[in-house]
């Protein structure tokens, strides 16, 4: 195979040109590809993997599970996705984003995998299929004592539900990918509950969890753990506490990720720490120093300087009333602009009703790739739910041009607003953390 990509950038646009479709719901073709590999052996992961799914809070609890499985002396590796900026973000060992040359060899090997030796079928798969397994691949070769994977999308088809988890967690489960999941929490639960496993725990950390997950956990009897029964948390504006099936924590600090919703998440991963707790103990002070040190991009994260800037991934209507709370309790600022762009399958409508009170300007725009909506389709949204004659609204080419158009507007007092798609997020941090204060407003 001496016509084979050098570089991870010429492999992941090898990756784009294989399949016809982006997305391919389906575990026929990405198997027969992962019994190739490794001689016939498979993909060859042998520590405990845990497997996280649901509609918000994945990435947060994959960061959770990692900083305190870290603090405990584990090596870790995790999965998730999509990225931000680089594509080494989707993959971290210890801790560490994975460098472009540990990947190689394992897109070589799927490669191979993937044309198939004599009397095999060459097998066509999709960008996420191809990566998933290189990165999987990559991960059971470095000698790891336990492997985070977040579900791309669903759980029930997707390329991650390959692996058996031996520990499942499903955050909250919400209206989105109805196209590809169903048309209500209830089709959308049943797509998640597909990482389930017989006889293997299973977190479910949303507190209304739809019928459809407890029905599933009960149909292949999987060990449950629901939040409010299982397991529980309270707290106050200090500290907080969690209860489990036989263990207790009392006085934690709150996590260091921001937002209303990280308490849930993190009564999830306390969870799923107890029920691997015989394969993999941790300590109590490994828990309170890994949610202390914990750090996500994109998530409700609050960069210093004037005006404020808060980035966040929010792009469906749970997510995003998650940080119209959050924002809520922020304060008082003299005026809020917001950078927006999102994908055109989005449920708009909800999302612009519940964040519209809090956005005095915004700043649509367009994203590169044909999926996203356009920022004048996006302006056309807002303004049909728009109530305020006092709320603007422009159009632009990407996120950095809305971003500049915001901060040349806004005053050191004001808060900026950067949310919606991750390529919303990214494209504003591809040339690193912006930092904004009063001398760039003069400039």
């Amino acid at each position: 195979m001496n016509d084979l990509p050098h570089t991870l950038a010429d492999w992941l646009a090898h990756c784009e040109r294989l399949h016809p479709t982006t997305i391919d719901m389906g575990l026929e073709r990405v198997r027969a590809v992962a019994q190739r590999l490794n001689g016939g052996q498979g993909l060859g992961v042998t520590c405990p993997v845990v497997t996280v799914g649901g509609t918000n809070g994945k990435g947060s609890t994959c960061a959770m599970l990692e900083a305190i499985y870290q603090q405990a002396g584990y090596r870790t590796g995790v999965y998730t996705s999509p990225h931000l900026v680089h594509f080494e973000e989707r993959c971290r060992i210890q801790g560490d984003l994975v460098r472009p040359e540990q990947l190689l060899p394992a897109f070589a090997d799927v490669e191979a995998a993937r044309r198939g030796g004599p009397g095999e079928a060459e097998v066509s798969l999709t960008y996420f299929e191809f990566t998933t397994l290189a990165i999987v691949l990559t991960l059971a070769r470095a000698g790891l004592d336990v492997i985070v994977l977040e579900v791309g999308l669903g759980g029930r088809l997707d390329a991650v539900n390959l692996l058996d988890a031996d520990c499942a967690v499903i955050t909250s489960v919400d209206l989105d990918h109805m196209e590809y999941l169903g048309p209500d929490r209830e089709a959308i639960g049943h797509e998640k509950a597909g990482i389930m496993r017989t006889g293997c725990p299973v977190v479910v950390s949303d507190p209304v969890p739809p019928q459809s997950v407890l029905d599933r956990a009960r149909e292949v009897g999987a060990d449950l753990w629901r939040l409010g029964r299982d397991f529980h948390f309270a707290g106050d504006k200090q500290q907080w506490g969690w209860t489990g099936r036989a263990r207790r924590y009392s006085g934690l600090a709150y996590p260091a990720l921001r937002g209303a919703n990280q308490l849930v998440n993190a009564a999830g991963v306390l969870a799923a720490l107890e029920a691997l707790h015989p394969r993999l103990p941790v300590t109590a002070q490994a828990v309170r120093t890994g949610l202390a040190l914990v750090e996500l991009p994109g998530r409700f994260q609050i960069v210093p300087g004037q005006p404020t800037l808060v980035l966040d991934v929010a792009h469906n209507p749970h997510a995003v009333a998650a940080l119209a709370e959050n924002l809520d309790a922020m304060g008082f600022y003299p005026t809020t602009h917001a950078v927006f762009g999102a994908m055109a399958d989005k449920d708009l409508r909800p999302m612009f009703e519940r964040i519209n009170p809090l956005i005095d300007r915004w700043y649509f725009t367009d994203l590169p790739l044909s999926r996203a909506a356009q920022a004048r389709d996006l302006a056309a949204s807002w303004a049909a739910t728009n109530t305020r004659p006092d709320a603007a609204a422009s159009q632009h080419a990407s996120p950095q041009a809305a971003l500049a158009a915001a901060v040349a507007a806004a005053d050191p007092a004001d808060r900026i607003v950067v949310f919606g798609s991750f390529f919303t997020v990214g494209g504003v941090l591809h040339d690193g953390v912006p930092r904004l204060s009063a001398k760039h407003l003069q400039a």
